[in-house]
């Protein structure tokens, strides 16, 4: 089964990548296109290396997360892997055979960069991290990663094939699973260390095999947009548990936030997280072909001023929250992103395939989607609501204090925050949400 729908996605790839490669050519002849995972990559001064991470355009044809790796794409004929696979005693090099994508390609084994450089020959587009590679193989500058293409493939990366959705929809299950036993941790006692682990360990996966880095935030902390820490130390007093952390399928990662409170948390902050999985869930069944991403953002900012008045965290109209910008003070980020291949997955400003982009608003400059919803679409939606110190007490001296109740949000700083994250994909009828409610 996976097979078949893995073969249809690579069909539709070749399609994208001839008609790019068509209209590409007309300028110039061009035999190809060469996909490159990339290099590994050390830290200064050391021969320790990175963890790598193969590039999105490679990723998208096979998953194969190994550096060293080349694709080549040309019009009417199977595609090529050329797999290296160093004599090498240090590191095990060995990559085991799969049958889903085994019969799609071309499978050329070599020992070396240098043997690759060999074996390629014509004139080709290269994509990917190494200009030198790309000279050593004969490609000009013009041909390497040019503009006009990469537009072209970005753009189309947004639109999902079946075999994307059902690993995306994979990935979605798995990470719940770790969701359920972090929030169970987090009822427990643990701490951001202990709540991490129990994540990874339900999920079955090591640290760096996540598709980014989990966020695992108690109490004041979940204010921090992209906290880092993973503190050992118990916090004695776990009140506010927002975890953000996702699991990848065969190159697709899911990312989900949630955010759960202990017993005896504040009323007013209980109300709060309430409302906001309710606009959350209101904001994905708004999600219709045709509708802009900006719009969406546009209708969080008005539920959450809603919210944030009737809890009364502010006074006023929404409308005033709006104008004055200060419900931007506690939702500072965009309502989501494009999902994929990478977390924040390209094109996201990017209105065709020549390139065109339209700019976030100027009120929410880190909106990472201005593109028009449309069937295939699959990105997050993740409406934020935080007591963030750095923002709220610029605020206390000017014009626009009298709309906040500084004696209610004092109660609330030591909370945090509040964020809720699914990840949907948009239908010809609507919306379908990958992610469940737990």
């Amino acid at each position: 089964m996976i097979a078949a729908s893995y073969k249809k996605h690579v069909d539709k790839l070749q399609a994208n990548y001839e008609s790019a490669l068509l209209n590409f050519s007309n300028k110039e002849p061009i035999d190809g296109v060469l996909l490159y995972s990339g290099r590994e990559q050390h830290y200064f001064s050391d021969d320790r290396s990175v963890f790598f991470q193969a590039y999105g355009h490679f990723l998208h044809w096979i998953d194969v997360n190994r550096p060293g790796q080349m694709l080549c794409i040309r019009i009417g004929l199977k595609p090529v892997y050329y797999q290296i696979v160093p004599d090498d005693y240090w590191y095990e090099q060995d990559i085991a055979p799969d049958p889903v994508w085994g019969d799609c390609f071309e499978l050329v084994r070599l020992t070396s960069e240098t043997a690759l450089i060999e074996e390629i020959t014509g004139r080709y587009v290269f994509l990917g991290q190494s200009p030198t590679l790309a000279a050593a193989m004969g490609v000009p500058a013009s041909l390497t990663n040019p503009d006009a293409l990469l537009n072209f493939l970005d753009y189309h990366r947004a639109y999902k094939s079946d075999y994307e959705l059902d690993q995306l929809r994979v990935a979605n299950r798995l990470a719940l699973v770790g969701h359920s036993a972090a929030r169970d941790c987090f009822l427990a006692g643990g701490s951001e260390y202990d709540i991490h682990m129990a994540y990874l360990t339900t999920c079955g996966i090591l640290e760096d095999e996540t598709p980014y880095t989990n966020i695992v935030a108690l109490n004041e902390k979940s204010a921090i947009l992209h906290y880092q820490n993973k503190r050992r130390h118990l916090q004695g007093d776990n009140r506010v548990l927002l975890i953000d952390a996702g699991y990848r399928v065969r190159g697709y990662g899911s990312d989900i936030t949630r955010t759960a409170v202990s017993n005896d948390i504040h009323s007013a902050f209980n109300a709060l997280l309430d409302g906001m999985e309710s606009i959350k869930d209101r904001l994905v069944q708004a999600v219709r072909p045709g509708l802009s991403y900006i719009d969406l953002h546009l209708m969080a900012l008005a539920e959450i001023a809603e919210l944030l008045i009737n809890i009364e965290v502010c006074r006023g109209r929404a409308s005033d929250l709006i104008e004055q910008e200060i419900v931007h003070r506690f939702m500072p980020h965009g309502v989501g992103h494009l999902l994929g291949i990478q977390v924040h997955d390209v094109a996201g400003h990017q209105q065709n395939v020549y390139g065109e982009i339209l700019a976030p608003p100027a009120h929410s400059p880190t909106l990472r989607n201005t593109r028009q919803c449309t069937e295939g679409m699959v990105f997050t939606i993740e409406p934020g609501c935080y007591f963030i110190p750095l923002l709220l007490e610029a605020e206390r001296h000017n014009t626009r204090s009298g709309f906040y109740n500084w004696g209610l949000i004092e109660q609330l700083l030591p909370m945090g925050g509040i964020r809720i994250e699914d990840n949907v994909c948009v239908t010809a009828e609507g919306v379908e949400n990958l992610t469940t409610t737990t």
